[in-house]
């Protein structure tokens, strides 16, 4: 599958009052066309900040790219110059953030913020935005689009606010469209809906998506491949299947035994991972699960694993993975 985008060796630091953050420590991924990706972790794994440099988005200061590469179609993005870049985000990749309310302007109606984007990158006129405008609120899902393309964000529930982003983020038919924890404030049932548009928008357009999530649930539903990031690194990386049916990487297996599953006997208790991420001012030497592992080595402490290769789409870091960890567990 070709690739849309790649990224390699990514750093990514934030300077603060107490020293630097090494929010993302040499990340390496690539997404196909029409691929739908997750990126998964738990808070202050790195997954927002990902998306945010690909859309160049993080101020700087306090952000600090160190080094690494965002290919997107050919060209490296974090060469391009701000106004470049003004030209690529919404028309070339478009992105839909968590909270909707914050995301929209409350004082411009919403039909206003769906034409502007169209009439900047398309050249589009006042009437032609507005028809495709109306298209794409009918595309989302959003009934009596005449009416409500002249209302205000306060007028629509938070499922109606989130369609909308949807219907900003593909109105000019991106080929790659970021969706960072689209669903986090939404019910179970509208979160099922909105999973659909996109899905739905995503066969129409061709639209290539990386998921930033931490719902195990809506990977399942919804995407091709799936990343593992801790502590600004990826420690595993496959398709769902094998994610799903079988992880590697201890961090995996944690956070996979901590959900809900419909084979669960009735009563039986949910697994957490014990312990919190490390501080990632003075990250770990060696792993960075290593304090939380119950399967840790005294090497683990020492040094960072390197990856260990499953098949051509899963790997995972971690050191009982290497052919001589057995051989040092049972002497």
């Amino acid at each position: 599958m070709e690739p849309i985008l790649q990224v390699k060796d990514l750093h990514v630091s934030f300077h603060v009052k107490g020293g630097e953050v090494k929010a993302v420590r040499g990340m390496n991924f690539e997404i196909g066309r029409g691929e739908t990706v997750a990126i998964v972790g738990e808070s202050g794994s790195g997954k927002s900040v990902t998306a945010q440099t690909i859309m160049r988005l993080i101020p700087s200061p306090p952000s600090d790219i160190k080094s690494g590469q965002i290919i997107f179609q050919g060209d490296d993005i974090l060469k391009k110059t701000n106004k470049e870049m003004e030209a690529i985000r919404g028309k070339d990749i478009g992105m839909i953030f968590q909270d909707p309310m914050t995301s929209l302007n409350p004082t411009i109606k919403v039909g206003k913020q769906i034409t502007e984007v169209l009439i900047k990158h398309q050249k589009l006129s006042s009437a032609e935005a507005k028809e495709r405008g109306l298209e794409m609120l009918k595309l989302v899902g959003i009934k009596n689009p005449e009416e409500r393309f002249n209302q205000y964000p306060h007028e629509f529930s938070g499922g109606m606010r989130q369609r909308v982003m949807i219907a900003i983020a593909l109105a000019c038919r991106p080929a790659l469209l970021i969706a960072d924890e689209p669903t986090t404030a939404l019910d179970v049932t509208i979160q099922a809906q909105i999973m659909d548009v996109m899905k739905d928008m995503q066969q129409k357009l061709g639209t290539s998506i990386i998921l930033i999530t931490h719902d195990l649930g809506v990977v399942a539903g919804m995407c091709d491949r799936v990343i593992v990031m801790y502590a600004g690194e990826v420690v595993e990386t496959g398709t769902k299947w094998e994610i799903f049916k079988n992880p590697q990487h201890p961090y995996t297996k944690g956070l996979l035994r901590s959900m809900p599953r419909l084979d669960q006997k009735k009563g039986e208790p949910l697994i957490p991972i014990i312990g919190t991420p490390p501080d990632l001012i003075k990250p770990p030497v060696g792993c960075a699960f290593c304090a939380r592992c119950d399967e840790a080595m005294k090497v683990c402490e020492r040094i960072n694993p390197g990856a260990t290769v499953f098949s051509d789409t899963q790997m995972a870091r971690c050191w009982n993975l290497h052919p001589m960890a057995k051989e040092v567990q049972s002497s």
